[in-house]
């Protein structure tokens, strides 16, 4: 895809946002309470078979509302899909019927979605392999899809009107959900869909992360990444952003990071405090992460509490300077670290690429071209970094030692989160 065909197709539709943008608003006063789970008609179809989970990669395509379902390794072959929304029409007849609601929906349309319902954020599979549960902004929930069957488990609509980023404990019983309109983070049984706990957040949570031993939770809130305050003099208009630790079995706040303080304190005062993807070093004593509109990324030490490095990764000429025009704030977004923690996978969302950086030094690898990748995972055996090229619908597997790109699959429209996961030994896509 062409950049000027992708700028057609992702460009911000400003007029309609502000015709909405007073509904949008009056609205948010109205938010709902923490919700329960509602179950649909429980799936029967058969649990995994005894010769096993085979590990796959899950591919959420955002706008299509489908996940497939791809080898977690080698050449990441397709091995079947899943419709995300078997239930589109009941929540769009819910969504019609409820005037809020729909100002909410088709504001999530022209704003964050850029002109697309948004029916597949975030995914992870119960530890069986035998469902697939998701957030669907668009429908403000979280839901539980049954692999065999296709059939959708339970419901759990959020608190507010859009869901967003999930993150999963590390016993793979618990999922937490970002409630974007509601400043909460829910945290579900991830096989019954019952909330065990929430807890309060800055303005807009978004992206979750559990300690590798289970014990914490942490969020990062980045504020309104929708209105088109984007220059650096109006940051302080895009709201309470900020880091909250809570303990992840009472869910009590242990610990708030502001990350404002810490930038000014490196003499960064100009970069945004929002923090979007982020990734731990495998003792977890060092966090790095990017930030609202800037091309690289920040090494924040978690014990003496202060950045220590920023590196700031190459601009692409042909990036549109106009801050307006980066999608929802983000100029790069989409991080992960290889397993022994010696190299970091950059996204390069606006300017169209992905490297490859090593921790010790910060030098980048070589600029692998990508259209649009908007997120960064880890392979199967630890060997690659996966992007999801939303712009050209697909997904690129690149080599951690070397920096270059091993292969590319053909996804459904708009793959944004990449997860792996598990299914049934024997699966090949729902019945």
């Amino acid at each position: 895809m062409s950049r000027n065909t992708r700028t057609a197709r992702t460009a911000r539709t400003v007029p309609v946002r502000t015709l909405l943008a007073g509904c949008v608003l009056a609205a948010v006063s109205l938010a709902a309470g923490p919700a329960t789970a509602s179950a649909s008609a429980p799936a029967s179809g058969p649990a995994a078979s005894g010769s096993g989970v085979r590990e796959v990669l899950f591919v959420g395509n955002n706008w299509e509302g489908t996940a497939d379902v791809l080898a977690s390794t080698g050449d990441l072959a397709k091995i079947g899909r899943i419709n995300m929304i078997p239930d589109k029409e009941e929540r769009l007849r819910e969504i019609y019927l409820n005037p809020i609601k729909l100002g909410f929906f088709l504001g999530i349309r022209n704003t964050a979605g850029e002109g697309h319902d948004q029916f597949v954020d975030d995914m992870y599979t119960t530890p069986d392999g035998t469902a697939v549960v998701a957030s669907r902004p668009s429908f403000a929930d979280v839901v539980s899809i049954d692999v065999r069957t296709g059939r959708v488990n339970w419901r759990f609509p959020v608190a507010g009107y859009r869901s967003d980023h999930m993150a999963v404990s590390p016993d793979g019983t618990r999922v937490a959900v970002s409630a974007s309109t509601a400043n909460t983070v829910h945290v579900l049984d991830i096989a019954t869909g019952r909330q065990v706990g929430s807890f309060p957040t800055g303005d807009k949570p978004h992206e979750n992360t559990f300690s590798r031993d289970g014990r914490y939770l942490w969020n990062s809130s980045i504020g309104d990444v929708t209105s088109a305050l984007d220059a650096p003099w109006l940051d302080w208009t895009k709201g309470d952003r900020k880091i909250t630790v809570v303990d992840a079995q009472t869910f009590r706040t242990v610990r708030v990071i502001d990350m404002r303080e810490r930038l000014n304190a490196f003499g960064r005062p100009d970069l945004s405090d929002a923090v979007r993807p982020m990734s731990f070093s495998p003792d977890e004593s060092t966090l790095y992460f990017q930030v609202s509109f800037f091309n690289g990324v920040v090494e924040y030490d978690v014990a003496s509490d202060r950045i220590t490095r920023i590196k700031e990764l190459p601009r692409s000429a042909a990036t549109n300077a106009d801050r307006t025009t980066w999608v929802n704030d983000s100029r790069h977004h989409g991080l992960s670290m290889s397993p022994d923690g010696a190299r970091l996978c950059v996204a390069g969302t606006m300017d169209d690429y992905a490297t490859v950086v090593d921790r010790a030094t910060l030098a980048e690898g070589p600029l692998v071209p990508a259209d649009k990748p908007y997120w960064a995972t880890v392979d199967g055996d630890g060997s690659a970094c996966v992007i999801s090229e939303s712009g050209a619908d697909r997904v690129t597997a690149i080599d951690f030692a070397t920096g270059t790109k091993r292969v590319s699959v053909p996804v459904g429209d708009h793959p944004q989160r990449v997860r792996l996961g598990h299914v049934p030994a024997d699966w090949t896509g729902p019945r």
